[in-house]
């Protein structure tokens, strides 16, 4: 059995749509995207008078002059994992004094390009293949919805999900970041909601574990130390890095030894490590550079190997 597993898209359009030709191109019996699926800001495109249009890009202002100049810009937008709209100046100044408003339109578009997303993946993927998608940290709870009522896709939190033999179960929560995001809490409480996944099956020999917070110091945790003031730490001109991820999942992992551990959110740290018996894999993330980063893990006989691919 052969899984292509990916995460972290972070809402980009063109590393979705090469998810959902990996698992052709792999030959994949089950296809996972697992964590961070939505993007971080709202695009507003300002339309000044008949095709003229301006953007903020990064803090800089764009002016678009052409049609195909703006369909351009929202391809490129949408790929970085933006949320582009077309608005008025007068409409654009409206909801700069409406946040209420602001954040329902948010999670509208997300919640429309999730869907989008979802019919990609049951009309490009092959219908032999089973499609797991589950929100990680970032993403809000206003697409949860979305994902368990789409009739091709597999949602499998809170559950064990039966995948060719294999039991998996599943875990979007992390330990504490410094961003304050949806679904994270303190190490202690991580490790009470792990426990609860695991009473879940009472043989973990063939287990699968589906968690988006990497083991600590497992080598798919290593990221750029951060000074209070959310900057990157350096010694000198050079910058300092260190373990972030969970030390319960790490210590879940060493008690119950499953087979396969699959892991993201740390973007940086792409790779596979073993923790006794246990593969566990994290294939990182380049969602703005349009790059989809996976791993093809083949399971057989209660052994599980994993090789990093590209798309």
């Amino acid at each position: 059995m052969r899984i292509f597993h990916a995460c972290d898209p972070h809402g980009s359009q063109q590393t979705w749509e090469k998810m959902c030709r990996a698992p052709q191109v792999f030959k994949a019996d089950v296809a996972m995207m697992c964590g961070d699926l939505t993007g971080k800001a709202i695009m507003p495109i300002i339309k000044e008078k008949e095709d003229r249009w301006y953007a903020n890009p990064h803090g800089s202002k764009k002016t678009i002059k052409k049609q195909k100049d703006l369909d351009n810009f929202v391809k490129f937008t949408k790929d970085e994992g933006f949320y582009p709209i077309i608005i008025t100046s007068d409409k654009f100044e409206e909801l700069k004094e409406k946040q209420g408003e602001v954040k329902e339109l948010f999670g509208k578009l997300m919640k429309d390009r999730i869907a989008e997303w979802l019919d990609m993946a049951a009309e490009k993927i092959p219908k032999e293949v089973d499609v797991i998608v589950n929100p990680g940290n970032d993403d809000d709870w206003v697409i949860d919805d979305v994902i368990k009522n789409h009739p091709r896709i597999i949602y499998p939190l809170k559950r064990v999900v039966d995948v060719h033999g294999y039991p998996l179960i599943s875990l979007e929560w992390v330990s504490s970041t410094p961003w304050t995001t949806f679904r994270e809490c303190p190490d202690d409480q991580l490790m009470v909601k792990l426990e609860e996944e695991f009473a879940r099956v009472n043989d973990h020999t063939n287990l699968l574990c589906n968690f988006h917070d990497p083991p600590f110091d497992s080598g798919l945790d290593t990221a750029p130390t951060l000074r209070s003031d959310h900057s990157i730490s350096k010694a000198g001109a050079m910058e300092i890095s260190g373990p972030v991820g969970s030390k319960s999942v790490r210590a879940v992992i060493e008690k119950y030894q499953p087979l396969l551990s699959m892991h993201g959110h740390i973007h940086e740290s792409v790779g596979f490590s073993s923790i006794g018996r246990t593969l566990c894999i994290n294939p990182g993330s380049e969602y703005r550079e349009g790059i989809l980063k996976g791993f093809i893990i083949n399971l057989d006989d209660g052994k599980a190997q994993a090789s990093r691919v590209e798309l």
